[in-house]
Order: C-alpha cells, then sequence, then structure tokens
C-alpha cells in the first residue's frame, strides 16, 4: 500500500466517512463515488492534484499530508493546517 493510500484511509477514517460520501462530498459523480474512492484508497487508480486538491478540502487536510511519509510531520502537517493565523504565526516565529 502507498503512502498515499495509507493517509487518505486513515484521514477518511478519522473523519468518520465513507469512501461514498468523501467521493460525493469531492464532487465526484454519485454512481461512481464509491468505487473511485476505493480505487484511489487500495492504488488501483491515483487521483490527479486537483482531485486530491478536493479531497482534502473536505477532509480538512493538506494535500501534502497524503504525501508525507513520516507519521510525526504528517500530524503537524494536519496540525498547522488547522490552526488560526495567529496560532500559525507563533509556530513560524518559533
Amino acid at each position: 500500500m502507498s503512502i498515499f493510500c495509507k493517509r487518505l484511509k486513515d484521514a477518511r477514517k478519522a473523519a468518520g466517512i465513507s469512501q461514498e460520501r468523501l467521493g460525493l462530498l469531492a464532487g465526484i459523480e454519485p454512481a461512481s463515488a464509491s468505487a473511485r474512492m476505493n480505487q484511489y484508497e487500495t492504488g488501483k487508480h491515483a487521483p490527479n492534484t486537483s482531485t486530491v486538491s478536493l479531497i482534502a478540502g473536505v477532509l480538512n487536510v493538506p494535500p501534502s499530508y497524503f504525501y508525507s511519509e513520516d507519521d510525526e510531520e504528517a500530524r503537524l502537517l494536519v496540525l498547522f493546517h488547522r490552526m488560526d493565523e495567529a496560532g500559525r504565526m507563533q509556530v513560524l516565529e518559533l
């Protein structure tokens, strides 16, 4: 399983939504939403960058999260992404 597949599945499960629901919220056609998300999670097909951005938006993670091979780095990417502007500035000042 690729790192993208693992991160996608982990983020979807953490959000508590089904593959079909994620696909629908990301704008994938209803007839293929579940199947496409399953193919992305299993590595049968890879989404293009615009689809990754849409999925990331639904899951409230940065697109870079899906490609980070280090678990701690991936966690930090999500935490930083979810911070408000003041929090981000504080982190950057450190």
